[in-house]
Formats: structure tokens, sequence, C-alpha cells
């Protein structure tokens, strides 16, 4: 069984200098690609935004060179995975205008050079922002998100929009409009979703780090499926503003990375107020950055007497056996580095599902309504009012978006507000008073972040059920507004070199912190493991 996450055959050296090593040799069939993984010298991950910038202010590469290289990669891939719905054709004149201030010894930003994908949900002044659905086809923002403004102004390169669910109603990215993204472990399988794209596109290395958003566990589900660190931010820390929104009380821009260094800059970058949203916390960002831990700290169990819970709702039937014990596994791994472990029980763990389903869907009803072909979306032809707003919406949402507003609409129906949204409402409260009394006793809580890996692509599509129920492990955070972290831990047996399951770190609110120190103590002390897909192995040795 490939469960343990210190199996030798997968663990894959980390590079020093990933900038030089972006010269891929693709084969004749990606999908006979096979992983050719051999231990040279311990290497724990470290921050590729971090190296990037020290190659750049050294002069050792430019920001030309760099963009060139992923551009070649990205294109050379993208055939095969379909991470990307639109691509930058400004990425070179960016590099070379950062190259021009490097040259100049004028100031760059801590992101200089550093390319980064962004869901297609997330606005964008220079590019169209679809949601990945028909009714936004060739929409262009008058203007940035405030996520991807900080991240310019930082001097990262936005490389392109990466695909979705529609509207992120989805666990797969198959509901998209436009493409189906292949998982890099495994072509036949999915990505994840919704933001299935944003994790692909980082786990091919077709992009440094990537932003994505997550309703009901759209960022961590696809982290564990494709095998990256996937970070959804407490509710409040990031803002909102030029997400398109689906259910605005537990949507959250979250971050994507090969790295909890790297995701940890990122969230820096983003956080923060902003006037243009008025749901955006108001509290003092710290500093997410820190210096990275030498493995030998192991030794001095640095982690000593964190409190560590693990939710036993979580590892009960439903969840795969591999999964169970990769992240047993990684419980072992957190004793071994001093935290204390017990086991936590959150009674109402099994209802926030359903009451995810209909508080989110009562939200995208209304949000969703603004589709209409007049305000906003494609307009169809029509003489009478009633039929162009039908027609507009009839030809411009699908299926799983169409389903999920009737549901919304049903639930907010005259009749049914008291049985069901009021109902959800009362379960919410529940869910986010048992997490309190969790993390009081608690410092963090852990489980897995799916109760799978990753399946196959149309194993799930006519079945809506199965789908929803796979986002158990997720949803109960958002309902509480916590934050919450994903990263690698294991592999599992499926495609030609197993499947990666990722652990999900749940923190107290506004506590990122703590979790990605405790995240990046994991990582750095995994036998120096990091995670590759058979789609790169060959020619980028991790």
């Amino acid at each position: 069984m490939l469960s343990s996450a210190q199996t030798p055959r997968f663990l894959l050296l980390h590079s020093r200098f990933p900038h030089k090593l972006l010269h891929f040799q693709t084969p004749k069939s990606l999908h006979t690609f096979q992983t050719q993984a051999q231990i040279l010298s311990p290497s724990p991950p470290t921050s590729q935004i971090l190296t990037i910038r020290e190659s750049l202010l050294s002069r050792s590469t430019t920001a030309v060179e760099l963009a060139s290289n992923y551009l070649h990669h990205l294109r050379r891939t993208e055939p095969h995975l379909n991470s990307f719905l639109h691509i930058s054709d400004t990425v070179l004149k960016e590099a070379e205008e950062i190259d021009r201030k490097i040259q100049n010894n004028e100031e760059v930003g801590p992101l200089a050079g550093v390319l980064v994908g962004v869901k297609d949900n997330i606005c964008t002044v220079d590019m169209p922002s679809t949601a990945g659905s028909r009714a936004l086809e060739n929409y262009r923002p008058p203007f940035d998100a405030t996520a991807v403004r900080k991240l310019r102004e930082c001097g990262a390169i936005v490389v392109g929009k990466t695909n979705l669910d529609e509207f992120g109603m989805g666990s797969t990215t198959e509901g998209s409009a436009y493409q189906v993204t292949a998982n890099p472990w495994d072509l036949s399988r999915v990505p994840g979703g919704s933001s299935g794209g944003s994790a692909a596109a980082v786990s091919a290395r077709q992009c440094i780090v990537s932003l994505g958003s997550d309703t009901g566990g759209s960022v961590r589900q696809p982290a564990s499926f494709c095998g990256v660190v996937g970070l959804k931010p407490t509710y409040g820390r990031v803002s909102r503003y030029g997400l398109v929104a689906y259910a605005s009380s537990l949507d959250v821009i979250g971050c994507f990375g090969s790295s909890v260094a790297d995701t940890g800059i990122l969230l820096n970058v983003i956080s923060g107020h902003d006037r243009h949203d008025a749901t955006s916390s108001k509290r003092e960002v710290p500093n997410f950055t820190f210096q990275s831990i030498s493995p030998d700290s192991i030794e001095s169990k640095p982690l000593r007497g964190l409190r560590v819970g693990i939710i036993r709702e979580t590892l009960q039937e439903g969840v795969d056996s591999e999964v169970i014990s990769s992240i047993r596994d990684a419980a072992s791994h957190l004793e071994e580095l001093g935290c204390s472990l017990t086991e936590v029980s959150l009674p109402s763990f099994s209802l926030g599902l359903p009451a995810y389903y209909i508080l989110a869907t009562s939200e995208s009803s209304s949000n969703l309504s603004r589709y209409d072909g007049v305000r906003y979306g494609n307009q169809a032809v029509a003489d009478v009012l009633n039929s162009l707003y039908g027609d507009s919406r009839a030809k411009g949402l699908g299926s799983e978006v169409k389903m999920r507003i009737l549901m919304g609409t049903y639930a907010l129906s005259a009749g049914y507000y008291d049985a069901y949204y009021k109902r959800a409402q009362k379960v919410r409260t529940l869910v986010q008073k048992s997490f309190k009394t969790a993390l009081d006793e608690n410092d963090i809580l852990i489980s897995p972040a799916a109760p799978s890996a990753a399946y196959k692509i149309g194993e799930k599509k006519s079945d809506p059920l199965a789908m929803y129920a796979g986002d158990i492990m997720t949803v109960n955070i958002n309902l509480a507004g916590l934050p919450a972290l994903v990263l690698p831990c294991g592999l599992v047996q499926g495609g030609s070199a197993g499947l990666p399951v990722g652990i999900q770190m749940i923190g107290a609110a506004f506590d990122e912190e703590k979790l990605l120190k405790v995240g990046h103590i994991f990582e750095q002390t995994l036998q120096g493991c990091c995670f590759v897909p058979p789609l790169v192995a060959d020619g980028f040795a991790c």
C-alpha cells in the first residue's frame, strides 16, 4: 500500500535553483510519462519566490529569461492539461520592464518576476474574466480585483486566467463552459474544483503561484488532488472586491504554491482592509513570511507543546482507507515534532454539508439574478422583455448553475424559508460554536482535505449527490469562517506514480500565522520530500 508519506519511491528532491530547471524535455507522449524519482541528498522545498528574487537582484538570470522558460513550458503542457482559459500577451513586456528597473538600480517589488495564475472569476482589467461561463464570454472588466492590483503593485506578472467550474459551482472543473482540466498526476483524472485550473497550473509548474477562490473547499480540495499547498484565509482577511460572487457570506480568495513559504508570501501581499469591501477586516495583518527552518531541528522538537486535535468524524466510514492511513501517518509525524495529539469530536460536523448547500444555493440565486442579459451577461435576441431575460439566462448559464439557482430559489420561497434557510442558519451557528469549543482546547485541528484522492474524469458527473458529498471535509470551515491550510502528506495507489493526499490544518479565526508556521515545519521535516507529478518529473527534479 502506498499510503505512507515517506515511501522512498516517491521522494523527489527540491532544487535550490528552480529557474535553471525550466528547460523541459517533453516526451513524445505525455500519457506514458513515468516518474524517475531518485534521492540524491535530502533537501526540503524552498521558496521559489525568494530564489527568483535573489537570482534577479544578483543578475544571474533575467525576468525575461525566466518568463520565456515558463511560457515555453506552459505552451507545451497546456494542450494536455487545459489549465488556462486565457494567456496574457504582455508577459514578456512586463518582464522587460522589471529587467530595466533592475538594470537601472531601481527598486522592484517583492514579487518581481513571479508569474501568477489567476482564477477566471477574479477580475483582471487586461484579460477576459468569464467565471467559466458563456454568460460572461469575452467580458473584460474595467478594473482589477483588489488582490490582483496588490500583486501587480508588488511586481508580479499575471500569466493568465485559469479554468474553473462555472461561477465556482463544482468540485471537478468539469463544470466549465469551455474545457475540462486534467490532473497533472494522471491526465485521466480530475484536478478538483472549482479552482482546479489554478491548482493544476502550480502542480505542473506552469506558473509559480496562483490565486483561487474558496466557497466550500474550492482551494483546499484541488490542492489535495494536485499535490500542492492551498490556503483558505479567514473570511475577511482578503478583500473580495473583484471576485465574481457565488455565495457572499462564504466566498474567500485563497492561495496556491508549491511550498508553504510561497503561499505565505502570497497571502502577505493580498491581505488587508479594503474600502471597496465592507466585509474585509480592519485587523492588522501580521507578517506571514518567515525564514526556512532546518530539517535538523526535528531533533529539538520544534512544535513541542502544540495541541493538535484530529477530528474523529473525518476518519470514519465513507473515507478511503488509504487516505485515513496517510492522515494518521501525518499525525504521527506531528507527534514526532513535539505536538500532543488528541481525538476531537464535532457533533455537528455531519450537519454542515446540507446546511452549506442550502445557504450557498440561496445566496447564489440572489447573486446570479444580475446575469439577465441587461445588467450583465451576453444578451439573447428577443422581441419581448421576459423572453430576453429567459433566453439570455437559458443560453448563458450551464445546467449545474441553473440547478443551484433553482434549489436556492426554492429554499427562499414563501412557505419554505423557515424550514430550510432559517434552519440552515441555525446549523451554521452550531458549527461555529463546535469549532470554537474545539479550538479553545487545541491550537489546531487536522483532517483529510477530501474523502479520497483524485477520481476519474466523468466518474461523478452523472451523480451530483456523490460529488457534493466529497465536500464534507471542507464546507464546515467556510460556515465557521475559519482559516485552513492544506499541504501534501502522502501518496496512495493510482495512476503511474501514485496520487497525492493532502492534510488539512484548521486554525482559529485570523490565526493564519500559526497554521503557516506549523505547515512549514511539517513540510521541511518530512524527509526532504516534495511532490512533482509525472507530467514534469523527467527534466524537472524537485
